[in-house]
């Protein structure tokens, strides 16, 4: 198996991962804080998404889907159009706000669609390729990519927390 191809797999668990946390889902369950200064399922599925639009997108030269694709409109959210939720208070937490979570998931599918295609690019010798300087060591391509996936597995995983704690609440 090629290193393109273990990414691809990783990036797809993801996706899965994704839907599986969302299915169902209405806007309480999305917006549910477990305590004041808890992220929701809405804001971690947002932001993980943000962070791997944002950073697979300027390591292959890319525009962001959330720009390019109008989502930073759909979602209107009241925040910088570049901002991936990065540092958030528990104010901005809160503007995360969407009516659906057919909402989250069309964008995360539309940057899941982005990350495949550039992924099927890559060659072995792209992976060892800088692509942020403004760290010692600097940053391959590689590093990158599963920092992202490793980001955003996190993330996923949280969401899921939040939903069994809603589950069990429910019980």
């Amino acid at each position: 198996m090629h290193a393109k191809d273990i990414l691809i797999d990783g990036y797809g668990r993801i996706q899965e991962e994704v839907h599986a946390v969302l299915d169902g889902l209405g806007p309480d369950g999305l917006h549910h804080r477990p305590a004041p200064d808890a992220n929701t399922i809405a804001w971690l599925v947002w932001h993980l998404t943000r962070v791997q639009d944002d950073h697979v997108a300027d390591a292959f030269g890319l525009d962001q889907v959330w720009l390019s694709q109008d989502w930073e409109k759909r979602f209107g959210l009241g925040l910088p159009r570049q901002d991936t939720g990065y540092g958030h208070s528990p104010a901005e937490v809160a503007k995360v706000r969407v009516e659906s979570a057919g909402l989250l998931t069309g964008y995360y599918d539309a940057v899941h669609g982005q990350t495949l295609d550039a992924l099927r690019s890559v060659a072995a010798k792209d992976l060892e390729r800088v692509v942020d300087e403004r760290w010692d060591p600097p940053v391959t391509l590689g590093t990158r990519l599963v920092s992202v996936l490793s980001d955003d597995l996190q993330h996923v995983g949280q969401a899921a927390y939040l939903r069994g704690l809603l589950q069990s609440a429910a019980a």
